[in-house]
């Protein structure tokens, strides 16, 4: 791995670390659907015009249109939506490491609809994430009543399940397909479906949205957030094995963590650090490729039986 990809890794690890706390912070500031509706459509104008310099096709074929509107719904509803809506209960930090219980949801889903073998490896990555779960949780599980906390935990673990769900369907429908042009139009028909409904039953103050500090987080978080930190992430791939780019990123939720509790003083409690700790190693366990050696049988070995 040449330096320039280790620079733009670390580069992709501080800009999605510190997303978090910023989408947190502007929850409290823009109504969630029309954030969220912006920020996605935002971030498919910026991959657009990437698309466009890099001289790719931008539009899709007639009978491709389908699939796309399936996949836009999962990953901006089902993941994207849920996401937002579930963080103005939970801290960034914390909402972080419930979300990248995606890659062991990946395991149990692939098993079934890809028939990716669920080995031993991976159900003991499973298990590890599942313990982690249960140690965040515990405080509340333990004393049970619901409350928005807790309904906000629940659905950042739905809103992961719906990443890892789409990310089994793009493997399935979209193996070959250019994924800078797929994310374009995921992100595009989506957050046009999200500002319809965010429009229809949320309320526009026109101040929020021309107050400069306001715009100027809003475009961080929309154009190099998601748009130009997908653009890396496209060519970080490209570069590296998928393996080694998808373990690269697991500090994210550590760093995530760390902002969280430096920059917008969220507290870090016993069990959320044993939970994280859990969850990522049961996501290395579930990623890594651990080789079985095998025993050599030489030919002298053949003669001597």
């Amino acid at each position: 791995m040449n330096l320039r990809v280790m620079g733009a890794i670390v580069l992709l690890c501080l800009v999605w670390g510190s997303l978090w706390g910023l989408v947190k912070h502007s929850l409290q500031v823009f109504p969630p659907f029309l954030f969220i509706s912006t920020r996605l459509i935002l971030a498919a104008l910026t991959l657009m015009l990437v698309q466009r310099l890099l001289r790719k096709s931008i539009f899709p074929q007639r009978g491709e249109w389908k699939k796309l509107m399936i996949s836009s719904v999962m990953i901006c509803i089902g993941f994207y939506a849920t996401q937002t809506f579930a963080m103005q209960f939970v801290d960034s930090g914390l909402s972080a490491v419930l979300v990248f219980t995606m890659p062991i949801f990946i395991g149990v889903l692939a098993h079934y609809v890809l028939k990716e073998r669920l080995n031993t490896q991976k159900m003991l990555g499973l298990i590890l994430g599942t313990l982690g779960l249960v140690a965040i949780l515990w405080p509340q599980l333990h004393d049970l009543h619901f409350n928005l906390s807790l309904i906000g935990q629940a659905f950042l673990i739905l809103s992961g399940f719906f990443w890892a769900l789409t990310t089994v369907y793009i493997k399935q429908n979209f193996a070959t397909y250019d994924k800078m042009k797929l994310t374009i139009w995921q992100l595009l028909i989506g957050g046009f479906v999200i500002l319809i409904g965010a429009v229809t039953f949320e309320p526009i103050d026109v101040h929020v949205w021309i107050n400069p500090l306001n715009d100027s987080m809003l475009f961080y978080i929309a154009v190099v957030g998601t748009g130009f930190a997908f653009a890396l992430w496209n060519w970080i791939v490209s570069q590296v094995d998928t393996f080694v780019a998808s373990i690269s990123i697991m500090c994210i939720p550590i760093l995530s963590l760390f902002f969280g509790y430096m920059l917008w003083h969220e507290p870090i409690t016993l069990n959320i650090l044993i939970g994280a700790a859990f969850i990522c190693t049961g996501i290395m366990m579930s990623s890594l490729k651990i080789q079985m050696k095998k025993k050599v049988v030489t030919p002298m070995n053949c003669e001597h039986r």
